[in-house]
């Protein structure tokens, strides 16, 4: 850490500054505060706007846990950040004091207390402004968390994910993610450095961040999360293309992992399309077909074929739940169709 004194002290926010004993940085030196900090978060370039290091102060407490920390940075005066992308991790920015412009390749935006929240992406580029003596409570996560648990959620191969940046205080996501954040800034407080969060706390933290964040606010994946969680219809193309499937394959055990590939969704979404598109389930389908496919056997049978033959071709096991379910749809027993047309 490195330090000023009285000067840095004066020149500090006049919010309440939070995590006073995992201080790692404070400097009224601009050199000393992009080196530093860069150091922990990633190299960037920093600038006060003014052109000048007068009314400059810098202030980085940081508590870590595994795969993500949780930070209170202050910049005294206004600053110009340049990061470029963040590459390892991203970053949830929640205002204390003052504001922050912040534009990315996509968007830009300010944020502030008690109105936005910034959320930055590792991958896409973007400059920051804080002014007014800003000062932020920042999470961490790690970037292969993320994508991780995204690529999971959604049921496909880990890639990129970007967010949209902007995270309204707001609503109902903005107001649960400060006061979560508030929370955990106040346990690390009351643990201190000497201690730490055990491992399972520490788990459920994490994956509460990830949850919120991947289920809730949008990003590149929220679509796929979407459709593989069944929150989204899957497109009745796909549906058609696992229908066929059936019709082509009755004879196979259902298999719902194979059909919800091929239909490029997860199980429980294949369902429910199947139940608003079709208006039936998945094994009812087969089994319509499968009945359907013993109809028109027994109608065409050779002399001296079996019921239970032409059943165990089509994949029926249970003989008298068949012999039902083909009562119900066709008005007769499997033996008299085979009677009445022989």
């Amino acid at each position: 850490m490195t330090a000023t004194g009285n000067e840095v002290s004066a020149r500090a926010s006049s919010t309440r500054t939070r995590l006073t004993d995992f201080a790692r940085v404070a400097t009224a030196r601009v050199d000393d505060a992009a080196e530093a900090i860069g150091r922990i978060f990633c190299p960037h370039e920093l600038t006060p706007v003014d052109h000048s290091e007068r009314g400059f102060s810098a202030h980085h407490n940081c508590a870590g846990f595994d795969g993500f920390s949780v930070n209170y940075v202050a910049y005294g005066g206004s600053v110009a950040i340049n990061p470029g992308c963040l590459d390892r991790f991203f970053l949830l920015q929640m205002p204390l004091s003052g504001s922050a412009s912040i534009r990315t390749a996509a968007r830009e935006l300010t944020t502030g207390p008690q109105r936005c929240a910034s959320l930055l992406s590792p991958t896409i580029p973007t400059e920051m402004t804080w002014r007014g003596d800003c000062a932020q409570l920042i999470v961490l996560l790690d970037r292969k968390l993320v994508e991780h648990r995204a690529a999971a959620l959604g049921g496909v191969a880990v890639r990129p994910v970007e967010f949209d940046p902007a995270v309204e205080l707001t609503g109902p996501l903005g107001q649960m993610l400060s006061a979560r954040i508030e929370q955990l800034v106040t346990l690390a407080e009351q643990l201190g450095p000497r201690k730490t969060l055990s491992a399972i706390a520490a788990a459920d933290w994490r994956e509460s961040f990830l949850n919120v964040l991947l289920n809730e606010q949008r990003h590149s994946l929220s679509s796929a999360i979407d459709v593989f969680n069944g929150r989204t219809e899957a497109q009745p193309a796909a549906l058609k293309r696992v229908r066929a499937y059936l019709e082509t394959c009755a004879t196979e055990p259902l298999d719902l992992a194979e059909l919800a590939e091929i239909a490029g969704t997860g199980i429980r979404a294949l369902q429910l399309g199947f139940r608003r598109h079709f208006g039936t389930t998945v094994s009812e389908m087969l089994l319509d077909i499968r009945l359907a496919h013993l109809n028109a056997r027994l109608k065409t049978a050779r002399p001296g074929e079996r019921i239970v033959d032409i059943a165990f071709d089509l994949g029926f096991t249970h003989l008298s739940r068949m012999a039902s379910a083909y009562r119900a749809k066709f008005g007769e027993t499997p033996k008299a169709t085979l009677q009445r047309l022989s």
